[in-house]
């Protein structure tokens, strides 16, 4: 699943199928395609301490439930070993991304529900 979230004017929040967001990814003139965004990565390490690398993240492919990025590391070490891991991306600057306000705007009613089957 990805979780996603808007900022102001309209403060929208949910989940989507991954299958449904990548698809998004090279969407429109703005797209994260065009401008590849920026994220930080939360690697809970072994000593439950946690990792955070800030990456760039170009051409998602989803295979079966894996999504991978080619990644460039902006800021940050990869641990050797990790464990759980969440990614934030960020969409600062890319105003009309499928998950942006402007974005969100552009869908019909039923895609702006708070979850998607």
């Amino acid at each position: 699943m990805t979780i996603f979230f808007t900022d102001r004017p309209e403060r929208l929040a949910g989940n989507m199928p991954t299958r449904i967001f990548v698809p998004f990814w090279n969407e429109g003139k703005d797209s994260f395609a065009r401008d590849n965004p920026n994220a930080n990565l939360s690697i809970l390490e072994k000593d439950r301490a946690v990792a955070d690398i800030v990456v760039t993240l170009a051409k998602p492919v989803l295979k079966g439930k894996d999504l991978t990025y080619e990644v460039k590391i902006l800021e940050g070490t990869l641990p050797a070993k990790g464990g759980p891991a969440s990614l934030f991306i960020d969409i600062i600057g890319m105003p009309l991304t499928p998950v942006s306000y402007a974005g969100m705007a552009r869908r019909t009613a039923y895609r702006r529900a708070v979850y998607w089957r």
